[in-house]
């Protein structure tokens, strides 16, 4: 090979490595470019989203904005705010008054197995039953199944006091009574989905149309002060004639079949 060649070759090849190298240095300056301009783009995203999470909390919320809406109470109601619910036979001399919480799982635990019976004694006319929703489950868990659900089942009160009893029981079954952590009375559908099985509420456009429309919301809450007021700590809380019915332990509320019979016989004698 002749030094002229030789030459050549070597001018050759620092030129072919010199492009290369000026076309890594612009890959790299794109690549550099890109970086920065997605990095932007990120902090300007989370600027975005915390700027929109700020709005947000700072926004009424959708119960504090139902707080304010026009109170509608259900029929079957009486009382201040229509927030005394008894039902039964005029010739029953007392009254079980029942505090409850929708998302409560020891009164699905209740009904399930004292439910059927409460409501035998109820319909023999022993005695009246009072109804006292509560919703502190939706602040120590946080959510809003209680509060949808109460309202839910003012539309059914709505309807009938038997629509009412009947509709609570459903929500209570093992077949559709949530987890307490699980909020799923907060989604209207499910709560519809629960009140076909019931058979005035079954495709009942108007209770249907209720539970959608939230009407009922004012007056769950309202319902909610009620028990917030009545110094009850716990649900489920049975009374009668202003004293505590308990079990055989003597402080929680009587989870028994046996239980609820030796109690209610004594509160009735009393």
């Amino acid at each position: 090979m002749s030094k002229r060649n030789s030459a050549q070759a070597k001018t050759a090849a620092r030129e072919r490595l010199r492009i290369e190298r000026e076309r890594e240095a612009k890959r790299s300056k794109v690549r550099r470019q890109i970086i920065v301009a997605c990095s932007v783009v990120a902090v300007l995203a989370a600027a975005g989203g915390i700027g929109y999470a700020v709005v947000q909390a700072n926004k009424p919320g959708y119960w504090e904005d139902a707080a304010k809406a026009k109170l509608v109470a259900p029929a079957n109601t009486s009382g201040k705010n229509g927030t005394t619910v008894v039902m039964g036979k005029a010739s029953a001399k007392k009254t079980l008054v029942m505090y409850e919480d929708p998302r409560c799982p020891i009164c699905a635990s209740f009904e399930q197995t004292v439910g059927a019976t409460v409501k035998s004694d109820f319909d023999a006319g022993k005695f009246k039953l009072q109804y006292v929703g509560a919703t502190f489950l939706d602040r120590s868990l946080t959510g809003e199944g209680s509060k949808n659900a109460l309202s839910a089942l003012g539309a059914a009160l709505n309807v009938s006091s038997e629509a009412f009893l009947e509709y609570k029981t459903a929500l209570y079954s093992a077949k559709y009574h949530p987890e307490e952590t699980d909020d799923k009375f907060k989604d209207d559908s499910y709560l519809i989905k629960v009140a076909d099985t019931v058979s005035a509420l079954k495709g009942n456009a108007k209770f249907q149309a209720a539970v959608k429309n939230g009407t009922y919301d004012r007056w769950a809450l309202e319902m909610s002060k009620t028990f917030d007021k009545s110094g009850v700590s716990g649900t489920p809380t049975l009374k009668m004639d202003g004293k505590t019915l308990t079990g055989s332990d003597g402080q929680n509320a009587p989870m028994t079949v046996a239980d609820f019979t030796t109690a209610i016989d004594a509160a009735l004698k009393g």
